[in-house]
């Protein structure tokens, strides 16, 4: 990518799509191309022809997508399966079509079967049954993948598919009801310090499940950095279409949610509604493709967490005002 290119942001307000627009600034690039849902419907096919016959983009990160935790997932499987098969079908065609030099898909970890080994590789794609509280996302996002191979081979285009770990970050869902695990902790441990601060009583905090699962965390600006990285360095026909991104470290629900109450200064009683699915028992990524590549994390853990936490702070701050 040149500093002049046109690029393309799908999801620009999103959690991925802001850490991308951040890096991207700080990098120099400077004709970055955004709309928001309310301009441009991407599950409209004829919407999304209209725009890329009318902006020619250069460059695409495509970051839009339906997301949820687990409760979202199995509320709404119908939405997610559909919504996300409907834009990445769109834009990716659409890309094709206009002769875009490179597309960049965002996927998710949770493509990879319940039971694959541990660290998960780009190979263990399709070697085994899908977690059922996510299937239907997580089959939409195979579909992307598969459909950024298939045409890589018949078109000869450069289609690029990541596969990040669990993220978070600035520009996190803080919805308790469709949120992810670290927003959803940080919200709750934080309205449960400020209701000890008020009544002077204990107020505990009910995580789901039994905290035994093993989860890998990535910050948002780590992806955005490692996004723009193969982009401007790395070739699909070369590295192949898939490459997961994360930090190649995992750790315990319960062990992140007693950070969490650390890095908030909450020091009242954590507890597990272990009526609550858990999910996979362990998503831990390989990263060694990527690492390859000449890219590593640099933002560790805790130090994400405070980042969060204080955009937290920020966001409902801004509310109130």
């Amino acid at each position: 990518m040149e500093l002049n290119s046109r690029i393309y942001v799908a999801g620009h307000r999103g959690l991925v799509g802001t850490a991308l627009m951040r890096r991207l600034q700080a990098g120099g690039y400077r004709n970055i191309i955004t709309r928001t849902h309310a301009e441009l419907d991407l599950t409209s096919q004829q919407a999304v022809r209209e725009f890329f016959a009318a902006e020619r983009p250069e460059y695409v990160f495509l970051a839009a997508a339906k997301v949820g935790g687990i409760h979202a997932n199995n509320a709404y499987p119908a939405e997610f399966i559909h919504e996300n098969l409907a834009i990445q079908t769109n834009v990716i065609h659409s890309a094709y079509e206009t002769g875009v030099n490179k597309l960049l898909f965002l996927g998710s970890s949770c493509i990879y079967p319940k039971h694959a080994p541990q660290p998960m590789k780009e190979e263990h794609l399709l070697t085994g049954l899908l977690e059922p509280t996510n299937e239907p996302y997580a089959i939409a996002k195979i579909a992307g993948i598969k459909m950024c191979a298939a045409y890589n081979r018949q078109y000869g285009t450069n289609f690029i598919c990541v596969m990040p770990t669990n993220l978070y970050g600035p520009g996190d869902n803080y919805d308790l009801e469709s949120s992810h695990v670290i927003p959803a902790l940080i919200r709750k441990v934080h309205e449960a310090k400020i209701q000890t601060q008020i009544t002077g009583h204990e107020s505990p905090v009910v995580i789901w499940g039994t905290g035994n699962p093993r989860r890998e965390f990535l910050f948002s600006d780590d992806l955005g950095d490692a996004c723009v990285y193969l982009m401007e360095h790395c070739d699909a026909r070369e590295i192949g279409e898939l490459v997961n991104i994360g930090t190649g470290r995992d750790c315990t629900i319960a062990e992140v949610a007693l950070l969490v109450a650390d890095v908030v200064g909450f020091q009242g009683k954590l507890t597990y509604d272990t009526t609550r699915p858990d999910g996979t028992p362990q998503k831990l990524l390989d990263v060694s493709r990527l690492t390859a590549m000449g890219w590593k994390a640099t933002i560790g853990l805790r130090e994400g967490l405070g980042r969060a936490y204080a955009n937290f702070l920020s966001v409902r701050q801004t509310h109130r005002a």
